[in-house]
């Protein structure tokens, strides 16, 4: 039995029109700056509203996955959400690995997928499938307004300012939004004889939120002072991560309480500071130096380390505070003794002021303990240059190492999970560009995608990936040839997954098994991949010399955007026995 719907009342797509340039409107009046469109039909209202807002800079993307991690990476590099608009059905299914990173990791993003008005759902008309709440409880608000009709026009404003303060400060914290907007034909019309309601004057979004740090109460302050060890001589440190916090004020609290900084790559922190310690993941492999200091509490501040060495070490023996703004509980290891939730910066000022209001705080000056630690960090640090920089071969540590000292100033660094995000936090150099790296889920999804969004953004960004991961994502160099970005995409390329070599299965099962399972070497020859999307290709072999490197991300800054650069590196075993190599002589300077 069919259901009469009848022709389209006049004016229906104008009506249309004008909804969807409400949206645009809003948004950017909350403060989004780009947008970033796959190609469909349902979702046209909202496409061709994107495309006609000056003020929105526009991304057209072939495939739904790659553009919703590149709307990602706008995110992280700015701290507002890119919109990305996609059409009805499995485009709207294709975006739920973004989704799931931007809700784990905090990264503002608004996801706007087109649907079929009622009347053709749960009938079998084709691109359709039921994307009410796709998904789930990976976003911080859903909204699904109906078809835009006269009844609805007095929200129409309002749908679109909530859904950017919902992807940027709820209770959460940031992360995704998805708007599922059904469009009925006809698609096209105009949205000024739509007529697009008024916004608030001055051109502020409908609703302002009201939003900022949260300082901790005073009682959490005296608490953490009194009884959590948070106190100058203590045998403390602080462990620092992504969104820890200002590094100012995480470095004046270390100097008042005498504490070692552990800080991670993307921390902010690794600057040559004498309290900073870059190498953890090194010194805590020898074992005089951590089972003589083990830490009796441990701040942390912001995302936690790739490594588990760090990890482990902490789980212990060791009272943690874990300061956790949005109150997600990261801990795996069932260990934290206290929760604060709060601004990570505020608690580290109330806390420096709490000291200095007492006049006991350390202030700049070293301790034995704080010495030991700087110690170790100096013959590690001193291990690792001497080890790697300038090494005559290229191994995965040595490109991690060199890749930093490489980049050209203001370039922004990439890296994908798996091993670069680790070999860059255990070897890279302490003069650290700004870094990013997909560590919500921890997956290889979408990190080219990810890179091309921060350089759309933030400018000339080199991203680090495995071949693995550079494969996965090979949508990424897929684009309209006058859409670019300054982005130079290493690509460490050992045939494989390397991550892989580490673990039981490389030891305990039969070679071709386990190359087959886990190493999955691959047919495509990545630079020929690369070459056959229109990017430049450079190439480093084994014994290419240490200066090589600087000069391919040289020409590729020149050039301004789609290089490769190939980095052709041992097999996967042997990667394992440089790392080793490197790992032993740290533990045997610092146990020394």
């Amino acid at each position: 039995m069919s259901v009469a719907t009848g022709p389209p009342t006049a004016g229906d797509g104008d009506r249309q029109a004008a909804f969807a340039a409400t949206l645009v409107d809003e948004w950017v009046r909350a403060g989004v700056a780009h947008a970033v469109v796959c190609p469909g039909s349902r979702s046209t209202p909202l496409a061709l509203a994107v495309a006609a807002e000056p003020r929105l800079g526009l991304h057209v993307r072939l495939d739904e996955r790659s553009a919703a991690f590149t709307a990602l990476g706008i995110g992280m590099a700015t701290g507002l959400p890119a919109v990305v608009v996609v059409t009805s059905g499995t485009a709207a299914a294709e975006l739920h690995a973004a989704v799931v990173e931007a809700d784990l990791a905090q990264v503002p993003l608004l996801v706007c997928t087109a649907d079929r008005p009622p009347e053709l759902r749960d009938v079998g008309a084709p691109q359709t499938i039921d994307q009410t709440h796709l998904f789930g409880r990976s976003v911080r608000w859903f909204a699904d307004p109906g078809v835009p009709d006269e009844a609805s026009r007095p929200t129409w404003r309002s749908l679109g300012a909530r859904s950017v303060a919902e992807a940027v400060a709820g209770p959460l914290g940031p992360g995704p939004v998805h708007l599922n907007l059904p469009f009925r034909e006809p698609l096209l019309g105009d949205a000024a004889a739509g007529g697009i309601p008024d916004g608030r004057p001055d051109g502020v979004p409908w609703h302002l939120v009201g939003t900022g740090p949260v300082p901790p109460p005073e009682s959490v302050v005296r608490e953490l002072v009194a009884h959590a060890g948070l106190e100058p001589g203590a045998r403390g440190v602080v462990v620092a991560g992504a969104g820890c916090g200002d590094p100012a004020a995480v470095l004046d609290l270390a100097a008042v309480l005498g504490w070692p900084v552990l800080a991670e790559a993307r921390s902010g922190l690794r600057n040559g500071d004498a309290r900073v310690v870059s190498a953890a993941d090194g010194i805590l492999r020898a074992p005089g130096f951590a089972a003589d200091h083990r830490p009796d509490v441990a701040l942390v501040l912001g995302g936690r380390w790739a490594s588990k060495v760090v990890t482990t070490f902490l789980s212990t023996g060791t009272s943690v505070v874990v300061v956790d703004p949005a109150g997600t509980w990261p801990d795996p290891d069932r260990s934290v003794a206290r929760f604060v939730r709060c601004d990570p910066t505020l608690l580290c000022c109330a806390v420096t002021a709490s000291w200095a209001a007492t006049g006991q705080g350390a202030y700049g000056g070293a301790n034995g303990w704080t010495k030991a630690w700087a110690r170790a960090e100096s013959r590690a640090r001193g291990v690792i240059v001497d080890a790697l920089a300038a090494s005559p071969t290229w191994t995965e540590p040595a490109l991690a190492h060199r890749l930093v000292d490489a980049l050209p100033v203001g370039t922004n660094l990439v890296v994908s999970s798996s091993m670069p995000v680790r070999d860059v936090e255990a070897f890279s150099s302490l003069a650290m560009p700004r870094v990013f790296a997909n560590r919500g889920a921890n997956g290889i999804d979408g990190v080219v995608s990810t890179a091309w969004g921060v350089a759309l953004a933030a400018g000339p960004t080199v991203a680090l990936v495995g071949d693995l991961a550079f494969l996965h994502d090979v949508s990424a160099l897929v684009g309209p040839a006058d859409q670019d970005a300054p982005l130079t995409v290493v690509v460490a390329d050992n045939g494989g997954g390397g991550i892989f070599s580490f673990l039981p299965p490389a030891t305990k099962l039969e070679p071709d098994t386990f190359d087959r399972l886990f190493g999955t070497p691959q047919s495509a020859d990545v630079a020929a991949v690369a070459a056959g999307f229109g990017w430049v290709i450079e190439e480093i072999g084994h014994q290419s010399g240490p200066d090589a490197l600087t000069g391919a991300l040289g020409r590729a800054a020149a050039r301004g955007g789609r290089t490769v650069v190939r980095v052709r590196l041992p097999d996967r075993a042997a990667n394992v026995v440089a790392h080793d190599r490197v790992n032993a002589a740290i533990v045997a300077a610092v146990d020394g």
